[in-house]
């Protein structure tokens, strides 16, 4: 079990690495609890898939924005002072949906801007947070990445689960207020954590324009590195159908709110179990070639959810596509770190993170279109075959992925230090 089970030294060791980590899953809880709300609010006002999609395109440009802002300014200010300010805009955003859900007045239109505000400043916690975990885990840096994804995705089983229950009990408001007590709870956690200013704090810091530029031609240049970015926006954007969720569960398994979270949740506890038993990938040296295969499992479990003859089946293979999702996140995430110099981490994080949110939201949009067009169950199939073409693409497009050899650039790393 030793050799399968996640190594926890990075959180004995680490007071900090602790306390962001903690932080990490409640903000994860409250985004994911978010997530089932703000969709089902929408189409059970409207009725209409073609706009619980738009909430990702609404989305979209807050996230890119929030991101590749927050990149900048996570290289060239204290990492610790600005999640706290982004933690602190979050919480507000969620005080204010309680409050307009609790007195009738959450329109379409004021969800819409309340969503944009929640990614752009989800954008910016989300880079912020990443850029400091090398910092803070020391020598254990797989095993902290895959820690956090772990907790993170352990908190998005309690949210869309918990989320999906508590509509049907209690209404889409006390979602949001276990948001912005969650939110709340982060920004108490990230006051003690020691300052983490950037490595090059008397330096003279390039407009931000030319210091965004310079991190994406980094990210451009390092074949490798954009493959990983490439192959899962195209997972997320094709294979993605978290926006199918209510209306699978309420038009197809007439499951209502409670099957919505099912779904949800689903494929976090398949990541979550693949995430924790994630120990082997310490010794993995082809961490390219496995992140390819994982997206081959994730496009075509997501293509037999069409097909699925149940809500359980459904919610299985679902799973499997979780834990598929797990296993590339985990060899992503190594890679782009141990690829990347401190001094652009920050920015590196960003593009990671611009993929990592905006993948899911461009998938919003392509299954609520599809999901006007076709029935909804072929929206889904559509998008897993879809996927498996695109990973065709991607290997032949990208072949630096398949030979990235950890081993190798763990060494370059140690002879240049």
């Amino acid at each position: 079990m030793a050799r399968i089970a996640v190594d926890l030294t990075a959180l004995r060791r680490s007071r900090d690495l602790r306390l962001l980590t903690i932080g990490q899953a409640c903000s994860s809880l409250g985004t994911q609890a978010a997530l089932v709300a703000l969709p089902y609010q929408v189409y059970v006002e409207t009725d209409s898939p073609l706009l619980v999609g738009l909430i990702g395109a609404v989305e979209l440009v807050p996230n890119v924005l929030g991101s590749l802002l927050g990149g900048a300014w996570a290289d060239r200010v204290d990492r610790r002072r600005l999640m706290l300010a982004a933690q602190a805009v979050l919480t507000l955003v969620a005080v204010l949906l309680v409050v307009l859900s609790a007195l009738g007045a959450a329109h379409v239109a004021a969800l819409f801007v309340l969503a944009a505000a929640l990614a752009a400043s989800g954008a910016v916690v989300n880079v912020t947070r990443a850029a400091a975990v090398p910092a803070l885990s020391g020598p254990y840096l797989r095993s902290a990445l895959a820690i956090n994804f772990s907790v993170a995705q352990l908190a998005s089983i309690v949210g869309p689960g918990g989320g999906g229950l508590l509509i049907s009990l209690a209404g889409v408001e006390a979602v949001y207020l276990l948001d912005a007590v969650a939110f709340a709870l982060v920004l108490a956690l990230a006051v003690p954590i020691r300052p983490l200013p950037p490595t090059d704090a008397d330096a003279e810091h390039p407009p931000i324009a030319r210091s965004i530029a310079e991190g994406l031609r980094f990210v451009a240049a390092n074949r490798a590195l954009l493959g990983s970015f490439v192959i899962d926006l195209a997972a997320m954007t094709f294979a993605m159908p978290r926006a199918l969720f209510p209306v699978l569960a309420l038009t197809v398994y007439d499951a209502g709110a409670s099957g919505t979270g099912l779904l949800y949740a689903s494929v976090s506890a398949g990541a979550v179990l693949a995430a924790v038993t994630t120990g082997w990938l310490e010794r993995a040296r082809w961490l390219g070639r496995i992140t390819i295969v994982s997206v081959v499992v994730w496009g075509a479990a997501i293509a037999l959810v069409g097909i699925a003859p149940s809500l359980w089946w459904a919610a299985a293979l679902l799973a499997l596509a979780g834990a598929a999702d797990s296993v590339s996140a985990v060899c992503r995430s190594v890679i782009n770190q141990v690829v990347t110099p401190e001094h652009l981490r920050g920015r590196m994080s960003s593009v990671f993170m611009l993929v990592v949110t905006s993948g899911p939201r461009l998938g919003d949009l392509r299954s609520g279109l599809a999901g006007s067009l076709l029935p909804v169950t072929a929206a889904v199939a559509s998008g897993g075959l879809l996927c498996l073409a695109a990973v065709a693409v991607i290997a032949v497009a990208f072949p630096q992925l398949a030979r990235y050899d950890s081993e190798r650039e763990e060494a370059r790393l140690r002879a240049a230090a």
